[in-house]
């Protein structure tokens, strides 16, 4: 409140200056006054002008001179009220300057981009919060995403420097220290050198391989960097193995279809977590995100097992022994999609369709899903506004797989029974067309230029090139045994084959000429997938960021191979650690020239603290480590569940000998109370060789005062994950921290 005086009292600037640093915000406003008193004699009887200044928001006084009342706004405000000497209601313009929040201007230091110059090159370093979320800070802040930016240039002509390829690592600095120029360099060398005792907080150099495995774990790979001869990053553990899984846009959320759970798995790609599940429907096995990504769906294929095609044979030899109609008749029922909102982790919607299994595609405007029921011989459209099941047609025996084709806003349905290409007009819903081949059609993929549309015979061993425009067959070209999945680079189209250990490549630029198209083979491995337990669904080849190059998943080997472009054979290979790939993906976290000079990509601030950001430029030469601070978030420690143990190892030297019998000693204590958690008696112990090819589990003895105690040996040298859990207090493996321990011969 301002006080009536304050309208006609001499107010002295020094005095007001020197009292406004002990004052505070009240003399801010006796400040203004005197300003505007100053202003001119002009100013106190108004004017229609200056009325006018208070029409765009700005902030005013309104009332009487006893009872005024501040309104949001901007600098420029009027006041009115009424004084003693005033003959009339006085109308007050002027402007005041009022210094920003402390926490804005915190984050604007914080953002306040850091520029080094070296050897005639300059870096600027800035890191941005990522906006448009609730609560976001202003400030880099744990737990939230932000935007990490390199802006290098000549400093002789001002010019960007594009084409460059620098590295840099994100990490903590000890005890908060500043890093003098070679401790900077002997870290940057330890991160290069893939040192044990040296990972970085945040990597931004590197891709990971993720494998889907036959067991209930997804295997993270690091290509560049490992431990040791070791390059397995992490597991990714899941309650049940993984059929299908999909990346959101963005690359925050894995999600993985887990039929005997009955539920989709979310993975936090940023920390390798399963943070949630989510009920998925009867058997998810599919999983497919519309465009917009509004809805992730799901194929339920409770009709039958996780394999299409046991499920048809076992469907069909229950309904001969006259076994199981009930179940089958019930599991039928329920077979259909389910739509899931990817945000909210929410099931939106169960629809029946026919019978599966199914597979799924849609218009590129969102506003239909189209679902494949291969036992039904039919195909569902589901109008996605009304999230409800609009109609369905009888396209053919065993439709298997579809595709949406943007030339043509048309639906292609390959069915394996008659070997039909059907095409289904995307709005009207009706078979325009049959395109026939012969019967044994697998998959269909269109192009990355959407020109060209590719089906797999995997009977005929051939793979049809069609026209979309024309709904015309124009090539057939003969491949390997049993082909069933199509993959693409922006050269070359990859046929994987589940009966021959070679993968076929087929270059695009030959596509829909005149002539043979040239195949050219590789070897995908020793043995051919169809050798292994099972094979998936999931795509086996990806293209690297690289972008001429590839990974190939091949499961009877339990490897993942690196092959390039131009070679003969792959370049190297990576191991699984003795798990079946069902599928491979790539997670890209490197830097990327987003824009002439700017090199950046996104990451999640995970810890708070003061960090490192180390960056290296090999040609032209430049080192330096940047300064970040990251604030703790109260929000996140709020909502976060605090685990309800922790366990601290008592062993000093990380380095044992193979052979010998190692005593690891544990400290638990309560991290609400720091006291000793005593009588636990199920403190259990997994110790686990890196490349996976060992592993042995135990229960850690109470020796008092909140000790426990293990005894285990190594017999192989190598590095070992020791992880622990307590499972009455609900801790498990992937909640607490890991401890590493090399093992050597010496």
């Amino acid at each position: 409140m301002l006080k009536e005086s304050s309208l006609n009292e001499k107010i002295d600037p020094q005095q007001a200056m020197r009292a406004r640093g002990r004052h505070g915000k009240a003399i801010r406003w006796v400040l203004a006054f005197a300003f505007l008193l100053l202003a001119g004699q002009n100013l106190l009887w108004g004017s229609p002008e200056q009325s006018a200044l208070n029409r765009h928001g700005q902030a005013e006084f309104a009332g009487t001179a006893d009872e005024k009342v501040l309104q949001k706004g901007p600098a420029i405000f009027t006041v009115t009220g009424h004084a003693p000497w005033a003959p009339k209601r006085i109308k007050m313009v002027g402007a005041i300057f009022v210094s920003k929040p402390e926490e804005e201007k915190r984050g604007e230091r914080a953002r306040e981009p850091q520029k080094i110059v070296q050897e005639g090159i300059a870096v600027e370093f800035s890191l941005e919060p990522v906006v448009g979320e609730k609560g976001k800070s202003a400030e880099p802040q744990e737990g939230e995403d932000a935007v990490v930016r390199f802006k290098i240039t000549d400093t002789a002509t001002g010019t960007a420097m594009t084409g460059l390829h620098p590295s840099a690592w994100m990490d903590l600095r000890p005890g908060g220290q500043a890093t003098e120029a070679k401790a900077c360099q002997q870290k940057v060398q330890a991160f290069m050198q893939g040192s044990l005792r040296a990972r970085p907080e945040i990597d931004l150099n590197t891709y990971y391989i993720l494998a889907l495995n036959r067991e209930p774990n997804i295997s993270v790979i690091d290509p560049l960097l490992g431990f040791g001869s070791s390059k397995l990053y992490t597991l990714v553990l899941l309650k049940n193995p993984g059929e299908d899984w999909v990346l959101s846009r963005d690359g925050k959320r894995l999600f993985v279809a887990m039929p005997l759970a009955n539920q989709v798995a979310v993975v936090d790609m940023a920390t390798w977590k399963v943070v949630a599940h989510v009920d998925g429907g009867p058997r998810p096995t599919r999983l497919a995100f519309q465009p917009d990504e509004k809805y992730l769906w799901v194929g339920n294929d409770s009709a039958g097992s996780i394999e299409a095609e046991a499920s048809r044979e076992d469907a069909k030899a229950r309904r001969r022994e006259g076994v199981g109609n009930d179940a089958a008749g019930d599991a039928k029922a329920e077979s259909g999609v389910t739509a899931i909102d990817p945000v909210e982790l929410k099931v939106v919607a169960r629809i029946r369709t026919g019978a599966g299994p199914h597979e799924i595609a849609f218009t590129d405007d969102d506003r239909y899903v189209f679902v494949t029921n291969k036992e039904g011989g039919t195909l569902s459209m589901i109008d996605v506004q009304k999230l409800a099941k609009i109609k369905e047609i009888q396209t053919g025996p065993l439709p298997t797989a579809l595709a949406f084709s943007a030339l043509s806003k048309a639906i292609y349905v390959v069915h394996e029974g008659d070997g039909a290409i059907v095409v289904v007009d995307g709005q009207g819903h009706e078979i325009t067309t049959r395109i026939q081949a012969k019967p044994g059609l697998r998959a269909i993929r269109f192009t990355p230029s959407g020109r060209w549309g590719l089906v797999a015979n995997s009977k005929e061993g051939v793979v049809h090139i069609f026209d979309p425009s024309t709904h015309r067959i124009l090539q057939t070209v003969e491949v390997g045994k049993g082909p069933d999945q199509i993959s693409f680079t922006k050269g070359f189209a990859y046929i994987r084959s589940a009966g021959s250990e070679e993968v076929s490549m087929i270059p695009l630029d030959a596509l829909g000429k005149a002539g043979t198209v040239p195949v050219t083979k590789f070897p995908g491995g020793q043995a051919p997938p169809e050798k292994s337990s099972g094979i998936g669904a999931a795509d086996t080849i990806v293209p690297t960021p690289e972008g001429n190059s590839v990974l190939v998943a091949n499961p009877a080997d339990k490897m993942i191979y690196y092959y390039s472009e131009g070679m003969a054979a792959p370049m190297g290979s990576f191991q699984n650690y003795r798990r079946e790939p069902k599928a491979v993906r790539v997670i890209d976290r490197s830097l990327r020239e987003t824009t002439p000079g700017v090199y950046s990509t996104q990451v999640k601030l995970a810890k708070d603290g003061t960090f490192d950001v180390a960056f290296l430029l090999d040609a032209p030469r430049f080192l330096h480590c940047f300064d970040l601070s990251v604030k703790a978030n109260p929000a996140l420690k709020k909502k976060g569940k605090q685990v309800a143990l922790r366990i601290e190892p008592l062993l000093k030297e990380r380095k044992i000998r193979v052979g010998e019998n190692v005593r690891l000693q544990l400290k638990a204590t309560d991290p609400t109370t720091n006291q000793p958690k005593m009588g636990l008696k199920d403190v259990h112990v997994l110790i686990s060789l890196a490349p996976g090819t060992w592993q042995n589990r135990d229960w850690a003895q109470s020796i008092g005062d909140g000790i426990y105690e293990v005894t285990f040996t190594v017999l192989q040298p190598g590095v070992y994950y020791i992880f622990f859990e307590c499972p009455s207090l609900r801790v498990r493996f992937n909640q607490l921290p890991y401890l590493i321990l090399q093992a050597t011969k010496e």
